[in-house]
């Protein structure tokens, strides 16, 4: 279930009479237990409360109990040993009229309030539902709860308007929903004179029957798009005369408004009952786009990101010299005047704003920091100088552009009563201002220049109001001539292979070469690239896979060549929402300005360094790309590809297959080998393969079910390219056939990056390994004490590419390109004995499988140590001593990488000129 689900169940749970039996297996069903589940419980078999509750082992005790005797219950709750004993995170204690309850393992207030007002608290138990919830979602439940009921409007009006629905009516829908949201917080808010205006009208003036409901809300609209003195003239009736002037284009156009149901008129009445006053806009946004896109509506409540996060971004690229600037001036009264012309003057640009998330906490922060400015020089009732027109966006999709602009309106009106009251805020509130500065477009086919020009004249925009947008186009000036210009935001990801044909167009309009896998979002930093060589700076949310791999040579050389560098970075971390069964991505953030920047950090974690320089793999050192490699730059063994079957499965078998063929031929047991991709590697499963050479051929031939294997290989290759097709008068053999004569040391190409090593081992040659893996054949033991050191792993994170949490290892990248001092035989020896002790130590814990031994939360100490050992021997090679850390492992291998480089670039091309 969703947030919106859960809120919708726990509403309807508190609406019915209570009934104390009932009310825990209610609660429980509400966060999405199952009938088995809760059948469980009323029988006792999983039920282990000793106070006469409901007790679900890591989850939650709940005990309903007589009038009055709540708060004691919940403290018999908390000191029950059966709560510790299963782990329960929150206890709850109810008897129909009071609610209390406690979340054992935070920090945060419990709750008390009356029965009828718990679902307001809902996101304080999200986490029962497997929901990681922060804090601002927990405190803002009311966004959740406006969410699903706009939810409910908006579908049962599809029903009974279903042309509203197509594309080309679409945009009336959303807009009229947009129209709608201002209404309910204006009527909250007392934008509208008095409280509940809209609502009540509406009840007042329509039929119970709904059948001149949408006559009514388009009056409403009417009169809001109609100045006092045109009133008349344009026979506003007296009921609705009473509405301010609202304008700004949000009115204006059509007043058409969707039919109305009795359900859909007592759903908007219930929308209205709603304390709007605790819309959060920087989380509504992006939760109410879901309501209009058919395709996200399935994660209602999901659609947002914390402004932890947010600030993640904007907190280093320039709201941290803001703060430091306000500490700098103290009360000096020039001083912070100075500051507040400068944040009059700042511009701050998202070029894929969605529903204005970066933009309305960017505002929000810097009126923060200018109210204390005004705070400091006694002017605290002073007119904010920061024009909402200085926070401009693109957004591809117009109802999440409209969203941005209404966020913005709604966050402006709310910092007004915040820093200079009620009274002030509405006075300068209306009408709405008809400039629009957030542009609905491809931002990868817009001129940004255009619509956030440096020199700030002769800006165009898409739009003559705030809500339109005509094909012709209308002038705005800026009111910052000569300010700063901060680019921000979470532009779409979109790897290679997911791209539409559209999306690669828009790459190849922005790039020099080949747009083959480079992700979409490198256009963004290109854009960005290209708008900063006239000032500013910027910082994206990206996934980690460019500053990774293939794709630093193929994004970075064009920002490079530009004059910019990254400064700062943060560090792997999960870019997730408040669902964590919702798939997370791991990202980065990476600051781009002029290369003289300064200073320079990589955030990690909690963590901030200094750093003279930070290179496109988001590691201090100089600038460095590290290419693809045909073969090792370091006197190591050559690694291959494994066996590559192009079989569709034919040349494969389970350990069951492979027992059933050779009990019922016996003489096949010589062609069946056992094979090992990185499942199979790391997880210890057993699998099995046809190894048939040219001598046998015949053999396999003469057994029927392999024969019939043999047939259906020659015809998918037959079916197949051009490359595949050239096996087939070998349909026996794989496409690439590779085996040691001793041994092969394998290493897995796709494995998880929470494991503190990279897995790799030793299999003897009858083990045939598979194109998921890599492979050095009889090649020396002290080559997989390289592999399986921290060294190699700091560098295959850096490198190679992850996918999601997993590395994704190659040997041209991973392999090949690792710098290796050059080894003395001594060095290899004791390398030799650091891969034996990692091999001995493994064979003590059979039949513990990889997978088992480098759990992070369960590796045995002794292996623990060996690796330790062979880290020590390892890192001693390469400085004399240990590492003190990853960060310093990496700034030593790049420095080498770099030397072996040049070394070996130099030495070819002197080569080439001998020659």
């Amino acid at each position: 279930m969703n947030a919106v689900e859960i809120e919708e169940a726990i509403s309807a749970l508190a609406e019915r009479p209570f009934d104390a039996a009932e009310f825990p297996y209610a609660f429980l069903e509400a966060f999405g237990n199952k009938e088995t589940t809760l059948k469980r419980l009323r029988s006792g078999a999983s039920n282990k409360s000793d106070v006469g509750g409901v007790l679900q082992t890591n989850n939650i005790h709940i005990a309903t109990c007589q009038p009055g005797e709540v708060t004691s219950t919940l403290a018999l709750l908390k000191a029950s040993p059966a709560t510790a004993r299963a782990k329960a995170r929150f206890v709850l204690a109810t008897d129909g009229d009071l609610f209390e309850a406690e979340d054992l393992t935070s920090d945060d207030a419990p709750i008390s309030c009356t029965y009828s007002d718990f679902p307001n608290h809902f996101g304080f138990f999200l986490p029962l539902a497997g929901i990681t919830t922060v804090k601002q979602v927990r405190e803002s439940s009311f966004d959740i709860r406006a969410t699903s009921r706009l939810n409910k409007l908006y579908v049962e009006l599809l029903k009974d308007n279903p042309a509203w629905g197509t594309a080309s009516r679409r945009p009336d829908m959303n807009h009229f929903m947009a129209r709608l949201i201002f209404c309910f917080f204006a009527e909250d808010t007392d934008i509208f004179a008095g409280s509940g205006t809209f609502t009540a009208a509406i009840e007042t003036m329509s039929a119970k029957d709904s059948s001149n409901t949408h006559e009514v809300i388009s009056t409403l609209f009417r009169a809001m798009n109609t100045k006092a003195e045109d009133r008349a003239r344009e026979g506003i009736p007296r009921w609705a005369d009473r509405f301010p002037y609202v304008n700004g284009g949000l009115f204006s156009g059509s007043t058409e408004v969707p039919r109305f149901s009795r359900i859909a008129r007592s759903f908007l009445l219930h929308i209205g009952g709603l304390d709007w006053k605790k819309i959060n806009p920087d989380i509504f946004g992006s939760m109410i786009q879901a309501v209009a896109d058919e395709d996200e509506r399935g994660a209602l409540g999901m659609h947002y990101t914390s402004v932890p996060n947010i600030l993640k971004v904007l907190n280093p690229l320039f709201l941290d010299d803001l703060r430091e600037r306000l500490e700098e001036a103290g009360d000096n009264a020039r001083m912070l005047l100075n500051l507040r012309k400068r944040m009059s003057k700042i511009r701050v640009f998202d070029p894929a704003c969605g529903s204005g998330n970066f933009l309305v906490i960017a505002y929000k922060e810097m009126r923060a920091i200018e109210a204390e400015i005004n705070r400091r020089r006694e002017e605290a009732d002073r007119r904010t100088e920061i024009p909402l027109t200085n926070f401009r966006g693109i957004e591809l999709r117009d109802f999440p552009a409209e969203i941005a602009r209404l966020a913005l309106i709604i966050a402006e009106y709310q910092c007004d009563v915040l820093y200079r009251g009620q009274k002030e805020a509405l006075q300068d509130f209306l009408p709405l201002d008809a400039q629009n500065w957030i542009t609905s477009g491809n931002a990868l086919r817009l001129d940004w220049l255009s619509i956030c020009p440096p020199t700030g004249t002769g800006v165009k925009h898409h739009a003559d109001d705030l809500f339109h947008t005509p094909l012709n186009q209308a002038q705005i000036d800026f009111e910052n001539e000569g300010g700063e210009t901060y680019i921000c935001g979470n532009p779409p990801y979109v790897g290679d292979k997911y791209q539409t044909r559209s999306q690669k167009d828009d790459l190849k309009s922005l790039a020099e070469k080949d747009v083959r896998a480079i992700d979409y979002i490198a256009g963004w930093f290109w854009k960005a690239s290209e708008y900063i060589n006239c000032g500013g700076r910027f910082a994206f949310v990206s996934t980690n896979s460019i500053c990774q791999g293939i794709q630093v040579p193929l994004i970075w050389p064009k920002i490079a060549a530009a004059g910019q560098s990254i400064f700062f970075g943060y560090k792997d971390f999960l870019w997730g929402n408040n669902a964590a069964k919702n798939a997370q991505v791991t990202c980065i953030i990476v600051g781009v300005a002029s290369a003289d920047t300064k200073p320079k950090y990589i955030f990690d974690g909690d963590e901030r360094k200094e750093a003279d320089n930070i290179n496109f793999y988001l590691a201090p050192g100089k600038n460095v790309i590290v290419e693809r490699a045909s073969e090792p730059i370091s006197d190591v063994a050559i690694m291959f590809g494994g066996n590559i079957p192009r079989d569709q499965g034919n040349l494969i078998l389970s350990t069951q297959e492979a027992k059933d063929l050779t009990a019922s031929y016996p003489d096949a047991a010589v062609l069946i080998r056992p094979i090992r991709g990185s499942s199979e590697f790391i997880n210890g499963l057993e699998r099995y393969c046809l190894w048939i050479d040219d001598a046998r051929a015949p053999l396999a031939r003469s057994i029927a079910p392999i024969d019939a294997r043999l047939e259906r290989v020659r015809e998918y290759r037959r079916n197949g390219s051009e490359r595949g097709r050239a096996g087939l008068d070998t349909p026996y053999k794989f496409e690439r056939t590779i085996i040691g004569r001793d041994h092969t040391i394998v290493i897995p190409s796709v494995s998880s990056e929470r494991r503190p090593y990279l897995p790799c081992g030793l299999l003897p040659p009858s083990t045939i390994i598979s194109n998921k893996c890599y492979g050095l054949y009889d090649a020396p033991l002290w080559n997989m004490a390289l592999i399986a050191s921290r060294l190699h792993w700091v560098w295959i994170k850096t490198v190679c590419t992850t996918m999601r949490t997993d590395f994704s290892y190659t040997n041209t990248i991973g392999w090949n390109t690792f710098p290796v001092p050059t080894l003395t035989e001594k060095n290899k020896a004791d390398l030799t004995r650091g891969a034996e002790d990692i091999l001995l130590t493994r064979e003590a814990h059979f039949p513990a499988t990889i997978a088992d031994l480098y759990d992070p939360d369960g590796m045995p100490a002794d292996l623990r140590e060996a690796h330790e050992r062979n880290d020590e021997v390892l890192e001693r090679i390469y400085i004399g001593r240990r590492f003190k850390n990853d960060t310093e492992r990496l700034e030593k291998l790049f420095e080498l990488y770099t030397k072996m480089t040049t070394i070996q670039g130099t030495t070819k091309k002197k080569a080439g000129a001998r020659a």
